[in-house]
């Protein structure tokens, strides 16, 4: 099929579209993906994953754990096995290249911080400006010894015996709280880990999916040490974080359907869909399964004719969509009252400043907006033109305002737009297919 966006290099020129239509599978949960693909390494047997997310980050976590004795091969109907050396690792001859995946470093380091042995973990120069202080200290405090570069990558682990601890997290992060369930399975004693925002709950339900035991309360959860870990087969859900670009596009343009099939609906994932329907967009979810605990479904989204309403995002609400945020504050000029975003300061230190990248490509486009220390005032009612987009290396940035360039004025040329495979090497292809010109 010929495309409507042209590319040349590590550019994309996004034409503008008229509606968004069709039927949309998503590519595996980079979530689940990585912590599936950890915790079948320290399993008992051979796991099997279909549908394991492309994205390069889970790439690097695979890559990861086959250096530490967990070979995995990718199957001819395109599953991947991986073989499970547990609960044993081996050590690396060579430093762990985390790519630019700051899951597969934070969550590692709770799975190695109780191994017997001395390992590295690196990443390239955007993972090694990310901040790695949250989980040395809680590590530190269970007896592991971890050794930070002025608070970055890289990061030296000499592994130890780790005691289990009671523990608030400052800053609510799924990846903190699974690398301390990690470190915690592997604990003498039970460790909790109290949060005061729920987070994500992939780690906890990937660890009862393998055959662990957890206790949860409504503000916490809690771990038995020394529990042992069964190989599984699983076909893992759409990742919501990736279809959320397309979600949105669907939300921006009156008369739009568009149909997601075999969709990740954790609720502690699905927040979205109550802020696009708050905001005045139609979904619908068909077909609802439990699948080892994490809810799949088929979701159907249609645009209201008035077009979207407006919201504001703060508190509680900002951290569950932090992923999301980028591609709200894209469509947020079209909404009728406007999009208001706060308490999200954690968007400074993410692959990039997102907040100010965020700015600074609305500007280009012709919009209005306000930046905040943590966060943005979007106001409604704007046309946008195209313009030349900076996404300052980052995924998301690029896919947030590619969706922004389907209802723009003239061409969006999209700079930076191959960091899009870091999540969702697909994306491109999938967003001329439902974009109806």
């Amino acid at each position: 099929m010929a495309h409507d966006s042209t590319r040349e290099g590590a550019s994309v020129t996004i034409r503008p579209a008229s509606t968004v239509g069709g039927v949309v599978r998503i590519p595996g949960d980079k979530s689940i993906s990585h912590r599936y693909a950890m915790l079948a390494a320290i399993a008992e047997g051979v796991s099997r994953f279909h549908n394991f997310s492309a994205a390069r980050d889970c790439a690097s976590t695979l890559n990861c754990v086959a250096k530490l004795g967990s070979a995995w091969k990718q199957l001819d109907d395109g599953a991947i096995e991986v073989q499970g050396v547990g609960p044993r690792l081996r050590p690396p001859s060579e430093p762990l290249d985390c790519g630019n995946s700051g899951s597969t470093m934070r969550m590692l380091s709770g799975l190695l911080a109780a191994q017997s042995d001395a390992f590295t973990l690196v990443g390239d120069a955007s993972l090694s400006r990310r901040p790695m202080e949250r989980i040395r200290k809680p590590l530190a405090q269970m007896g592991a010894h971890l050794e930070l570069t002025e608070g970055h990558a890289p990061i030296t682990i000499q592994g130890a015996p780790l005691t289990a601890i009671d523990y608030t997290t400052p800053i609510p992060s799924a990846q903190v709280k699974t690398a301390l369930l990690f470190a915690g399975l592997q604990a003498s004693g039970t460790t909790t880990i109290r949060e005061s925002v729920r987070t994500r709950d992939h780690g906890e339900l990937a660890l009862r999916a393998f055959g662990a035991t957890l206790e949860r309360t409504l503000d916490s959860v809690s771990i038995a040490g020394g529990q042992a870990l069964r190989a599984i087969e699983a076909a893992i859900p759409g990742d919501i974080s990736s279809a959320a670009f397309f979600l949105c596009a669907a939300a921006l343009f009156p008369g739009s359907n568009l149909i997601f099939d075999a969709l990740g609906l954790n609720p502690t994932r699905a927040t979205l869909l109550d802020v696009l329907t708050a905001l005045g967009a139609h979904i619908g979810v068909l077909n609802l399964e439990d699948k080892h605990g994490e809810l799949v479904g088929v979701v159907q989204v249609n645009a209201p004719p008035q077009g979207l309403t407006g919201t504001t995002i703060s508190g509680a609400l900002s951290a569950q969509l932090i992923d999301e945020l980028p591609v709200l504050a894209a469509i947020g000029p079209w909404t009728q009252n406007g999009i208001r975003i706060r308490d999200a300061k954690e968007l400074r230190v993410k692959e990039s400043d997102r907040i100010a990248l965020i700015a600074a490509n609305l500007r280009a486009m012709g919009a209005d907006v306000e930046e905040f220390d943590d966060g943005l005032d979007i106001p409604g009612g704007q046309t946008l033109h195209g313009a030349e987009i900076d996404s300052g290396g980052d995924h998301r940035i690029a896919m947030a305002f590619s969706v922004a360039a389907l209802r723009a004025t003239g061409d969006t040329l999209i700079r930076g737009a191959e960091s899009a495979a870091i999540s969702f090497p697909e994306f491109f292809d999938l967003l001329d297919r439902i974009a109806e010109r």
